[in-house]
């Protein structure tokens, strides 16, 4: 058994030595007030929302920090242990990781009419809040699948991969769950979910598809034709590609649709706490809400209607929304966490 003492130090180690992906600033540079937000949502999609919030409040700078979910939750730690810079708030895909972070004592608390109005799905002992709602769906490119092979659930994908003249050998693309910590949860909920988790891992395997690190580079993958259909991508980043691409197709799978509520969570050793409540405040709100869905962020099901998201079925039925709650834990129980991981390798091993 590894020493704690080491890991610890290994996790120090690797969250000093890593880097934000992108970094942008909003409000002068020289205001009183700095607000440091950490979050994996892509700096093109959430611009328009941090700009409007920065309009608000004249004498505020906001640095906002773009990390991979996995980099994110290591340098939050290292920020709780007070051994890096804490953010004032953090904004993660992967919510079971922020669920995590609450659990073990590295939130405080935020209470507002806005967060006591939220659904308790969606408010974690007033520490985790979920902002957006975004399906995780299937994306094909029509150019090259034709409308017969358009997969609209789990078992037309299975299905699909049955097919013996290997049209889609290879052309199969989803989240790498080492790389990912999105990846990880919509698979580990996938297990968790469906029957079918078992018949779709084996229909990866034997048909050689491909584990990549995020959304964008799937989807850039899918609109070139290098992949035919992507599993599991996030829908805020397929829908914002489909708008530009109308090759892209965007499915809310019919058997069921996975959807994410983005967690928003303020650190413990925060600098200003205050003014992170505010923005989350204003995310939740009616303006920030429109914000957020006109970037694909927030999406009710008459929304992802009126979008052409293929599969929905009685008025949206088929969603289910990922909890915020103590049940993501147990994806990441590291006996539990390294058993699945070891499954998943071992059914992509030799692609």
């Amino acid at each position: 058994m590894k020493c704690p003492a080491l890991i610890a130090f290994a996790l120090w180690t690797s969250a000093a030595q890593a880097a934000p992906e992108d970094v942008r600033y909003y409000g002068p540079i020289e205001a009183a007030t700095r607000l440091l937000v950490r979050g994996t949502t892509d700096i093109a999609l959430f611009d328009p929302v941090l700009k409007l919030f920065a309009a608000t409040q004249p004498d505020l700078r906001i640095d906002y920090e773009q990390w991979g979910s996995n980099d994110l939750y290591d340098l939050a730690v290292a920020g709780c242990s007070g051994k890096a810079e804490a953010a004032d708030l953090l904004i993660s895909s992967s919510v079971d990781q922020q669920v995590k972070l609450v659990n073990d004592g590295c939130a405080q608390s935020h209470r507002s009419a806005a967060t006591a109005a939220l659904p308790a799905t969606s408010n974690w002992r007033d520490e985790v809040f979920g902002i957006t709602q975004e399906p995780a769906v299937i994306v094909y490119n029509r150019a090259l699948v034709p409308p017969q092979d358009a997969p609209l659930s789990r078992f037309g994908l299975i299905d699909l991969l049955r097919l013996e003249d290997g049209r889609y050998e290879g052309r199969v693309a989803t989240y790498d769950i080492e790389q990912s910590g999105l990846g990880y949860l919509f698979a580990f909920a996938d297990s968790q979910q469906a029957t079918t988790f078992g018949s779709v891992i084996e229909a990866f395997s034997r048909t050689h598809a491909v584990t990549t690190c995020c959304s964008s580079e799937i989807i850039d993958g899918v609109a070139s034709g290098k992949y035919l259909i992507a599993y599991n991508v996030l829908g805020s980043y397929a829908l914002a590609r489909a708008a530009k691409d109308s090759n892209i197709v965007v499915v809310a799978p019919s058997d069921y649709t996975l959807v994410l509520l983005r967690a928003a969570m303020i650190p413990k050793r925060a600098a200003n706490a205050q003014t992170a409540g505010q923005l989350i405040d204003f995310l939740l709100s009616e303006t920030g809400r429109q914000a957020l869905s006109a970037e694909y962020l927030f999406l009710t099901p008459s929304q992802m209607d009126e979008e052409g998201v293929l599969g929905l079925e009685d008025g949206g039925s088929n969603l289910r929304p990922i909890p915020l709650s103590p049940v993501l834990l147990v994806g990441l129980d590291q006996q539990r966490r390294q058993h699945f991981i070891e499954l998943w390798r071992s059914s992509f091993s030799d692609n």
